[in-house]
């Protein structure tokens, strides 16, 4: 297979993750002029002043946006985010008459469905190195001219712009709050789907017994352990610190077997969102 050819599940997922996006603004953001940052979500404000379909003004937009930035993209992004805006763009001419449905006159259940729903699209787009365009593009292009600024920051500046947009369109303050909510929830959706839930935990030990620990580590819970090699900054004695990631069903039974062997060890307990290699998830892509 060829380096810069998508695979078929990639395709699909990519196909899958815009189907839940346009549910999520045709049903639940657009009928209460929601607009949850991105360009999908300018979409919605530019749909709010002039009734022009979603569908029509995502194709307008970011095709523009693309021909600027297709040059700082590899072979394989520009075909992802060509299929990504294409994509996107039939999922919301198809799910269109969706708003017809209304489904709840409710606003805050309206954005939190439809967060949720928009954050596992672009989440299961994201797994993939996915993009539809919009503010990935955006944040791309607008980090060429300010190099100093990260592109995550930029993106996040261009939703504050869409969120405040929304509020002053509307001319509802309650409208701008609730479009930064929806934003608040797709995040964190969005971040579960890529990190999953199946988080592990990373033991930094530093004691006199770090070998009798290490043992007992590769014996009781069949981990390996990475030894570094330290000084105290008071002693100047050669310290051995212990480095091990363990799942999250591990931690307490990790914790104890330190307590048992050394009560005055210090350990460091951090959060890994994602481990990959032996004894966790396969490295795929």
């Amino acid at each position: 297979m060829k380096k810069n050819a998508l695979t078929l599940s990639e395709i699909l997922i990519l196909m899958l993750g815009c189907i839940l996006m346009s549910i999520s603004l045709n049903l639940f953001f657009d009928p209460h002029s929601i607009a949850p940052g991105g360009l999908t979500g300018f979409a919605i404000v530019v749909n709010t002043l002039i009734h022009v379909p979603l569908w029509v003004i995502n194709l307008v937009l970011n095709v523009p946006i693309f021909l600027f930035a297709y040059k700082i993209l590899t072979k394989k992004d520009c075909i992802k985010t060509i299929l990504g805006i294409v994509f996107l763009t039939l999922a919301l001419k198809l799910t269109e008459n969706l708003a017809i449905l209304n489904v709840t006159e409710d606003v805050f259940l309206a954005i939190i469905v439809g967060a949720i729903l928009m954050g596992l699209g672009l989440g299961l787009i994201f797994r993939i190195n996915g993009t539809t365009g919009g503010t990935d593009l955006i944040g791309l292009l607008l980090n060429s001219y300010f190099p100093s600024v990260s592109v995550p920051i930029l993106m996040g500046i261009v939703d504050c712009i869409v969120v405040t947009l929304s509020g002053i369109v509307n001319k509802e303050i309650e409208i701008g709050l609730y479009s930064a909510i929806s934003l608040y929830i797709i995040v964190k959706v969005s971040d579960l789907v890529i990190q999953g839930l199946d988080y592990s935990k990373s033991f930094t030990i530093i004691s006199d017994k770090s070998d009798e620990i290490k043992l007992e580590i590769m014996e009781e819970l069949d981990r390996g352990a990475t030894i570094l090699k330290g000084e105290g900054a008071y002693t100047g004695n050669d310290k051995k610190i212990l480095l091990v990631v363990v799942m999250k069903k591990e931690v307490v039974k990790l914790k104890k077997l330190v307590k048992e062997i050394d009560p005055d060890a210090f350990v460091i307990i951090s959060d890994v969102h994602e481990a990959l290699g032996n004894g966790f998830k396969v490295i795929d892509n």
